[in-house]
Formats: C-alpha cells, structure tokens, sequence
C-alpha cells in the first residue's frame, strides 16, 4: 500500500485494497455453498453470505455484497480464511483441468498411428497398472474411427489417473 507523508495510506490505495475485498466477497457469495460448509466463519459473516446469495435483484445485490465486504474489512481473520479457501479451490480447479488436459492429449495421441506406441509407452512407465492390451485394442479400434473406443480411452485413462491420486 502507498504511504502518504503522514504515515498512513493514501487514497488511491485505500481504494483498490476495498475493490480487493469486495471481488472477495463477490467470489465467496459465488461459491457460498462450499464455502459454508469447509470454514467456520463467525455468524454476522455467514448469515450475510447466505442473504447475498439469495439477494436476486443486481443493485441489492451489489449492496448485500458491498456490506459483506465491509463485514470483511472489519474481520481480517474471517477475510484471510475465506481468501486462502478461494485461492486454493482456484488451485484445485487449474490442477483438475490440467489433468483433464493431459488425459485428452494421450488420448488423441493414442488415437494416431504415428503417436500412439510411443504414447502408450510413456503411459505404461508413469502408471504401471495399466491394462496395456485392453488400451492397445481400444487404440486400434480409435484408429479405425470407432467413436465408442475413443471415448472409452478417455474413460480409461480418467479412471486410471483418479486411482492413482
């Protein structure tokens, strides 16, 4: 935060740390329902939390959300739980995604004649269990443009990435 020559922040600054906490509130009204459930927030904190996200108008929700935001100044231990709780379901959700992304990148690769050998090597080294010849069957079958077999590659490699984790 800027420092004004008078040893507190200034303005500006003051500002953007209130739009901070009012996109923090936005995000914990967002996902209100996970939120509640994970934390224990004091009650003032969690029965604004409830009434914002049942609020339905945008302007009283807006306001609902910019009371809880100054609740939220006001409780700086409610604010960093709830804080770290987004940051870290944010995390989760790019973790999952990634996954999701590399399942679909092996999958596509086994799907090609080219790629797919070397493919289902690499996925054999990194996950010992796999069932290599019912994977190796459903690749040739992809490669014969059997929709059935690609998705259930997709469905494989997912059932074997989740028992892994």
């Amino acid at each position: 935060m800027e420092i004004e020559e008078s040893g507190r922040p200034n303005k500006s600054a003051l500002k953007r740390a209130a739009k901070e906490v009012e996109a923090i509130a936005q995000e914990a009204v967002e996902q209100v329902v996970d939120l509640l459930a994970k934390l224990d927030l004091p009650a003032t904190i969690r029965e604004e939390l409830e009434l914002a996200s049942r609020t339905q108008g945008h302007g009283s929700r807006k306001r609902q959300i910019k009371h809880l935001a100054g609740l939220l100044r006001k409780n700086p231990e409610a604010l960093v739980e709830i804080r770290a709780f987004l940051e870290g379901t944010s995390e989760r959700h790019l973790a999952e995604q990634a996954q999701f992304h590399q399942i679909e990148q092996w999958r596509d690769a086994l799907c090609a004649v080219e790629t797919a050998a070397t493919t289902l090597d690499e996925i054999a080294s990194r996950y010992p269990e796999i069932d290599r010849e019912g994977l190796e069957k459903l690749s040739r079958a992809a490669q014969q443009r059997d929709k059935k077999a690609y998705r259930e590659i997709f469905r494989s490699l997912r059932r074997l990435v989740d028992a892994q984790d």
